[in-house]
């Protein structure tokens, strides 16, 4: 059953409630201004400034001021420069730079809206969302009999896409639901074979393709489904070797690239496999290597995390485990882009990747927002009582979500403030996700929590 929850009202669009009043406003003004060419520069020979230049402008305004004030200030600096004048405006309904401009400050790189100016306003809308809780909640329902014994019924991950939210068992099985409806319509049940542990076939890793699941167990085994409603038997497209790889510990991709991080065996911390032709590429890394009887376990218990493994747009393999973090690109692996061990362990449940930036929490419950690439730390935040039970966290573009001892606390990572709790507790979760318009987490008794703060 839907609710509609909110802590209190906003104006959609002007991004005023959240960037300090008056003062700020004024100084926003002056920055745009200062972007606006004067009369005195150069134009064309109808003294009408030329649409490439325009645009360029806009661009750049949009950059510099989500960088400046934050992504919400961006809506009301660009309608001041399309305010100009007629010609100006009529620029402003350029689709391709409404695309331009949800790339450059949103991060999406696909519309789901009939022009991507529509597609700017809704990311607006559904980030301001985000700032004020304005949400949707309700809780996915799907038939616990169908579980194999009660640990089976044990969600080990969650995976998002922009119609689909998928579930990953204990059991090996995959349940997927329409986010629309939020009805259960598809069960992905792999064929059994020797099992060399009972949680072998636990699914630790979901990915989403063009039209296809993509999910890999504990001993390796990686299935692929065409999304259908009903039960199907999904297709092995690799056969895990337990004994000489280790156990997967995380598995994370996209349309071109698979990774699997193992842990079990010296130097085979990572798989990576040409997604479009399901073919291995590459094997190797030490990441792993300090946990490999923790990874054994994986077999035989439903251990805390080990480590996890992100893949972003930008064609990068991200992994964390509690004492190093690395970073490396997907077309050359071997070579790292960046390499960090830490002295204070990290919380390997905390650790996630969003567009160019990523999550990192400390056992103290410190937590780190950072730049992918230049590891330069945007913002830092603490969870007081992170220390205390089992501790997962997500972040999105604007976001860092963390949920400790049953709650889940929002943080924007722009600065580091802290900005409210959701209402709804949902125990010690077993698994989170989040993206730009829903949170999901699975608690022990397999309810899954699904927040919406999607504009409408």
């Amino acid at each position: 059953m839907s609710s509609p929850s909110s802590s209190q009202q906003g104006v959609e669009g002007g991004g005023d409630a959240e960037n300090g009043g008056g003062s700020r406003r004024r100084r926003r003004r002056r920055s745009v201004a200062q972007e606006v060419p004067s009369s005195s520069r150069q134009t064309s020979n109808t003294g009408v400034w030329p649409a490439p230049f325009i645009e360029a402008l806009a661009s750049r305004v949009a950059v510099n001021t989500s960088l400046s004030f934050g992504r919400l200030s961006v809506a009301s600096a660009l309608a001041s420069i399309f305010q100009v004048c007629s010609t100006w405006r009529a620029i402003s309904l350029s689709d391709p730079l409404w695309q331009r401009l949800t790339h450059q400050v949103w991060g999406r790189t696909r519309s789901l809206h009939d022009s991507w100016r529509e597609e700017y306003i809704y990311c607006h809308r559904t980030a301001q969302n985000f700032r004020l809780r304005r949400y949707q909640y309700t809780t996915v329902d799907f038939d616990l009999s169908s579980a194999d014994g009660i640990h089976g019924l044990s969600c080990r991950c969650l995976a998002l896409s922009d119609h689909y939210l998928a579930s990953g068992f204990a059991d090996g099985t995959v349940r997927l639901f329409n986010l629309a409806t939020r009805l259960h319509v598809s069960t992905f049940r792999p064929e059994v074979r020797d099992r060399l542990g009972r949680f072998s076939l636990a699914v630790l890793g979901i990915l989403f393709t063009d039209g296809s699941v993509v999910f890999a167990c504990v001993d390796g085994d990686i299935y692929v489904s065409e999304i259908e409603v009903g039960e199907t038997s999904p297709r092995r497209a690799h056969c895990g070797d337990v004994m000489h790889d280790g156990a997967l510990v995380d598995f994370a991709g996209c349309s071109r690239w698979w990774v699997g991080l193992y842990a079990g065996v010296p130097g085979r911390s990572f798989r990576v496999w040409d997604g479009q032709r399901e073919q291995l590429l590459f094997v190797g890394g030490s990441i792993t290597d300090p946990s490999s009887v923790m990874g054994w376990h994986l077999l035989t218990e439903l251990t805390q995390f080990i480590g996890r493994v992100r893949v972003t747009n930008q064609e990068l393999a991200v992994a964390c485990t509690s004492l190093r973090f690395i970073a490396f690109n997907l077309r050359n692996p071997g070579n790292l882009l960046g390499d960090e061990e830490f002295e204070r362990e990290l919380i390997g449940g905390a650790f996630d990747v969003s567009d160019e930036t990523f999550l990192l929490m400390d056992g103290n419950g410190v937590g780190s927002v950072r730049k992918l690439g230049t590891l330069e730390e945007l913002c830092r935040f603490t969870v007081a009582d992170a220390a205390r039970g089992s501790v997962l966290g997500c972040i999105n573009v604007g976001n860092a979500l963390i949920c400790a001892r049953g709650m889940v606390r929002v943080w924007e990572t722009e600065h580091g403030g802290y900005l409210y709790s959701l209402r709804e507790m949902v125990g010690e979760a077993n698994a989170m996700v989040a993206d730009d318009r829903h949170v999901v987490a699975c608690s022990p008794d397999s309810i899954i929590h699904l927040w919406d703060f999607g504009a409408r």
